[in-house]
């Protein structure tokens, strides 16, 4: 007759604290609402006696290592519990805390026979990077998966994809670590009733989704780390069963491919994307108006946010409606329409049989640093100005006198404001000599 309950932010207290009130054997929580219903003092944390912390290194990038260095203070000491924590890399800060809060800790390290599972069905498209959403709606529209989980690395392309499936006909929806708890589970729960059959999200919002019998998986963007390769595909063909992985790579993020690839011990299937997997963007030229989520940056490094009104400060909740970008310019209208560039058809060929260096010299060809590129603009030397404020210093990107400049023009604004101070005292004390001096 075990009893456990889920403590996490977003969502209101009330159903949590009768949970307490009845009673709980297993507190499954996140660091931030474990520590508002402490402080509270609807959570008596005295009596744990085994402590369990999962997926350690993810919590530390999260920025959640304050967290649970304060709920240790709350629970009784090592030697009067048992302490798990379980992590898929031990860097410094998981070193760190089971150095201070265990005692004599065994490390148990398990190795993986396949790191990807031999029923995933791979494949790498080589695409430039305005050619990427064409290539996504022709997949869509050629295979027609039942349920599609597409991965983007940042929150705000994350919203923009979305946006952009739905104007072209495709029911989708998407969470980011912005959202409130509430709506990122409805969102969530609609994917899994089958409201509609395509997810994106970014890695972090991603976490925990368990959904059965997922179709496809598509890596939008390709991830920055190795890690998220393997778990973003692993959420398909679970079970036995099988399932299908596309990975775009464009010229933005191709330099990150060998270390993943180095990292599965496999060389992923490839091709270059062809006229005939494009499909027409209806969403081409249209402004994606972005939602109140509070844009920081693109990053998804989250962490505390705002106060739960509970008498904590809510550090599981996510950064939420702070601050309005949705004014702001949003994703530059697609550019399907260009002409292919010279030598695409000499480029268009299988690359599956071809080395890395092969590979990469093929790459370079086309969108190397003396090709032409259609997604970036030509640099213009007032792009490069800024001033930073730290050292008060105005600088040119490449131009080394830029900062010298700028530092002759601040010494001569000080001098000539040194000089008028002067004058303006050699003033006064002269009007004060007039006064009271007399002639002699």
């Amino acid at each position: 007759n075990l009893k456990a309950f889920s403590f996490y932010g977003g969502v209101g207290y009330k159903a949590q604290v009768e949970a307490l009130e009845k009673g709980v054997d297993f507190i499954v929580g996140t660091p931030g609402r474990i520590i508002d219903l402490k402080k509270g003092g609807q959570l008596d944390l005295s009596g744990v006696a085994f402590l369990v912390i999962d997926e350690a290194d993810r919590m530390f990038d999260m920025g959640f290592y304050p967290d649970l260095r304060e709920i240790l203070k709350f629970i009784p000491k090592p030697e009067e519990r048992q302490t798990m924590l379980f992590s898929a890399t031990l860097n410094t800060y998981v070193k760190n805390l089971a150095w201070e809060y265990t005692r004599d800790a065994k490390e148990i390290t398990i190795e993986a026979e396949n790191i990807t599972v031999d029923e995933i069905d791979q494949e790498l498209i080589h695409v430039s990077s305005d050619k990427k959403l064409p290539l996504l709606l022709g997949i869509l529209g050629r295979d027609k998966p039942a349920s599609v989980l597409i991965f983007c690395n940042t929150k705000k392309g994350c919203e923009i994809l979305g946006k952009r499936l739905k104007i072209n006909g495709f029911e989708s929806g998407f969470i980011i670590g912005d959202m409130q708890q509430s709506k990122r589970l409805e969102t969530l729960n609609n994917f899994k009733a089958g409201k509609f059959s395509i997810l994106v999200a970014t890695d972090v919002a991603a976490r925990g989704i368990d959904v059965n019998d997922l179709a496809m998986v598509v890596n939008y963007d390709l991830p920055n780390e190795p890690e998220n390769y393997v778990h973003r595909i692993g959420r398909t063909a679970r079970a036995g069963k099988s399932g299908k992985a596309y990975t775009f790579c464009s010229e933005k993020d191709v330099y990150d491919l060998p270390v993943i690839e180095r990292y599965i011990d496999k060389q992923i299937p490839s091709s270059v994307c062809s006229d005939d997997q494009l499909a027409e963007d209806k969403s081409k030229g249209v402004y994606i108006k972005l939602d109140s989520y509070g844009w920081g940056g693109d990053d998804e490094r989250e962490g505390r946010g705002h106060s739960t009104g509970h008498g904590g400060r809510g550090r599981d909740r996510d950064r939420g409606m702070g601050g309005r970008r949705d004014g702001r310019r949003g994703e530059r209208g697609d550019r399907s329409d260009r002409k292919p560039r010279a030598g695409a058809r000499e480029f268009d060929k299988n690359l599956e049989n071809l080395s890395f260096d092969e590979r990469m010299a093929l790459y370079k060809k086309k969108y190397g640093e003396g090709a032409p590129s259609y997604s970036v603009k030509k640099f213009d030397k007032k792009d490069g100005r800024r001033y930073d404020k730290r050292d008060g210093r105005d600088k040119f990107r490449g131009n080394k006198k830029g900062g010298e400049r700028f530092d002759k023009r601040r010494g001569q604004k000080n001098a000539s404001q040194t000089q008028k101070k002067t004058l303006q005292s050699r003033g006064i004390v002269g009007f004060f000599k007039s006064l009271f001096g007399g002639k002699k």
